[in-house]
């Protein structure tokens, strides 16, 4: 169904039976978050806050909180946008021949953006205190707007189809900021609004930047998509939408005119001030650094706006929807552009996105002999050399071949597949001191990490076992071995106090467990700090250890060797995954606001029957 607003999308979903609104005043500090949250898990429906303390405007969250409610909202442009995604079509050039672009995709005429005199955003100004103030997780450092639609234009190259449109965080109170002046803006690397902001810097010229808030759903999905260079997000928030993309120019700022709200600023150039912590979606806080910020010119709304947000921590979250979303639209135009890729590949979300991928490739190279990791090795290099797939820490690449019908969204059975072929002497191929995702807190130095590919290919090495084998010692002070999966095996350590104690510590590991010859049935040792809660369930052994780990530094091995500076082991993979004094504070909720969102699940309350 195309929504020309948000309001319009919400009276759908009540009339669907897709939403509750609660009555009660709740309280945007951590409240509506638990709320969101809990709704959430019991895979519930969207909400309705019509009393927000301190704030005039009601709010909504969970929107896309299940994948089917968020297909309802999308279609029937869904499909379609897949197509212009695949053909890369830039709206510049559909403007100079028409008649390409409209016979592949007739929907490309909402692509693009259509300028209007006026628009409803701008019916009434308003002060940034007013908003909704919501902090989701006790120690962030202030509250948030939590889906942004962050516009800037490149400074070399004015004009909307020049232009970036991204979910940046925006921090709109607390530490340094001048109150309803200020706002913190956080953006991670590989982002285009930097490169906006570099040519701001080097041609000393003003960045204008607009927020907007709200309007129909599918500007909120394409402020987060991971598009081809040369087609803006508004082209595309105008093809999922199922109409064009409506802006007007006040004051020089790019408005769009359907939205919600709108904020308006300038970013400050060469100067910083601290933003954060915020409760992130690895699981973890962002801790608190110094990042851009805006000197707001202007705060608009339209008439009766509605304020949505989301709420990120552990996954799954409702991101984790967006994330399925991103991957549908996407998959063909990947596989197409990285050459070698058969299959989609897989942000596995449980380990927090982008620590972890997995891929399938063809291995066609040099067909006479026995099969090993040869052009799956390239395509592994091409897949770290694409947009936001260059922050993962860990690819896991396996030949389409060894099995066809193998499914990359089981991680499970990939992660047996991948156990059962690789050699860890050849097969692990690492790049240090380089990029990581700005939210990964594995390293020391924000930003800097390291990577490792694992590339497999080939018939079966060894059987996994799938209990544990009383033959295999676990030497002091190590205890407590589990198993995750068949091949993984969870050994509680000591607590982690530094690296040297560390490589002590594992290497006497190592030693030991080289005399056993049956430890090489699990080919993959994870040590934690909770062997119990890690292998409790898959999902939990992907996000502790792959969350926790940077490669270069906590990448083990029994029987390791380094030969013409390849890194490798004749043994079992070791992976230390405890918690490090530099790690980021794990996300906890507030126990007394967790007790009071319960009571509103009781008979009586606003969310009986549904959490």
């Amino acid at each position: 169904m195309i929504f020309k607003s948000l309001l319009q999308c919400i009276n759908f979903l009540e009339k669907n039976g897709e939403l509750v609104r609660i009555k009660d005043q709740v309280d945007p500090d951590q409240e509506m978050a638990e709320i969101s949250r809990k709704v959430f898990q019991a895979n519930g429906p969207a909400i309705f806050f019509e009393n927000v303390k301190n704030s005039p405007f009601p709010s909504v969250s969970n929107i896309f909180g299940t994948y089917e409610r968020a297909l309802k909202i999308l279609e029937p442009d869904l499909e379609k946008v897949k197509i212009l995604i695949k053909l890369k079509i830039n709206p510049k050039n559909i403007l100079k021949s028409p008649g390409k672009g409209f016979k592949a995709l007739l929907s490309s005429l909402n692509a693009i953006p259509l300028k209007k005199k006026n628009g409803p955003v701008l019916y009434k100004k308003g002060n940034i205190k007013d908003l909704p103030m919501i902090r989701c997780w006790p120690e962030d450092g202030g509250a948030f707007i939590l889906l942004p639609q962050v516009f800037s234009q490149d400074p070399d190259k004015s004009g909307i189809l020049n232009s970036n449109m991204g979910m940046y965080r925006i921090q709109i109170s607390g530490n340094d900021y001048i109150p309803n002046k200020e706002i913190g803006l956080h953006y991670q690397i590989h982002r285009g609004i930097g490169n906006h902001h570099k040519n701001a810097i080097n041609k000393n010229k003003p960045l204008k930047v607009s927020i907007f808030i709200g309007g129909p759903p599918a500007h909120t999905l394409a402020a987060i998509m991971p598009l081809p260079h040369n087609m803006p997000e508004v082209c595309f928030a105008g093809a999922l939408a199922g109409q064009n993309f409506k802006y007007c120019i006040k004051n020089n700022y790019i408005i769009s005119s359907d939205a919600d709200f709108c904020i308006t600023g300038e970013v400050v150039l060469n100067k910083t001030k601290k933003e954060g912590p915020f409760g992130d979606h690895l699981g973890y806080y962002s801790l608190k650094h110094d990042f851009p910020y805006l000197k707001v010119d202007s705060i608009w709304h339209k008439k009766n706006p509605i304020y949505p947000f989301t709420v990120v921590g552990r996954p799954p979250q409702e991101d984790s929807i967006f994330a399925k979303l991103i991957h549908d639209i996407t998959q063909d135009a990947i596989s197409s552009t990285i050459s070698g890729v058969v299959t989609a590949i897989h942000a596995v979300d449980a380990s927090g996105t982008h620590p972890l991928l997995l891929a399938k490739a063809k291995e066609r190279y040099v067909p006479y002999e026995t099969k090993k990791p040869r052009e799956i090795l390239t395509s592994a290099n091409a897949i770290l050399g694409f947009e936001q797939l260059s922050l993962a820490k860990y690819l896991l690449i396996c030949a389409e071949e060894d099995n066809s019908n193998l499914d990359i969204y089981n991680e499970k059975e990939f992660f047996i597949h991948v156990l059962e072929r690789i050699d860890f002497s050849r097969d692990l191929h690492f790049q240090t001191s380089t990029t990581i995702d700005t939210l990964d807190y594995s390293s020391k130095k924000l930003n800097q990490g390291s990577k490792v590919i694992m590339a497999v290919a080939g018939p079966k090495k060894r059987e996994l076992s799938r209990e544990f084998l009383t033959e295999i010692v676990i030497p002091s002070p190590f205890t407590n071995p589990k198993i995750a999966a068949p091949g993984i095996l969870i050994i509680q350590g000591p607590k982690f106090e530094n690296y040297k104690k560390a490589d002590i510590e594992i290497n006497r590991l190592s030693k030991n467990l080289k005399h056993s010859k049956k430890i090489n049935k699990f080919p993959l040792l994870v040590i934690t700090d909770d062997s119990h809660g890690t292998s409790d369930n898959f999902s939990t052994f992907l996000w502790t250890t792959f969350s926790k780990s940077n490669p270069s530094h906590d990448i083990y091995g029994i029987g390791s060797f380094i030969k013409h500076k390849h890194w490798g082991c004749t043994g079992s993979l070791i992976i230390d995954a405890r918690t490090k004094s530099f790690h980021a504070p794990l996300l906890k909720p507030d126990k007394n606001i967790v007790k009071k969102v319960e009571s509103f699940g009781k008979h009586g309350g606003p969310l009986y029957g549904i959490i």
